[in-house]
């Protein structure tokens, strides 16, 4: 897989490569020089416990992940049901 470095120095991680290792953006990313070139390594994304409440003005469930867990946006929902099969 080939991508190229932007005139500001950015580079664009291919979206096969994005979606198997869940790469999404705002990730933060270590980055390492080793003999041969760049060392690029995700850190670990903290894990979120979900769990079916009742929703106080509906009365429905909902599936809650507790404050910090991420706010999903419709494109990221999107994309997770992309693959689903």
């Amino acid at each position: 897989m080939q991508t190229r470095v932007s005139t500001k120095g950015q580079i664009v991680l291919p979206g096969a490569l994005r979606r198997k290792l869940d790469i999404r953006s705002g990730d933060r990313l270590n980055i390492s020089i080793e003999r041969d070139g760049i060392l690029l390594k995700q850190d670990r994304k903290p894990m979120y416990e979900a769990r079916i409440v009742k929703d106080p003005v509906t009365g429905w469930p909902v599936l809650d992940a507790g404050p910090d867990a991420p706010i999903l946006t419709s494109e990221m929902v999107k994309e997770m049901l992309a693959d689903f099969p």
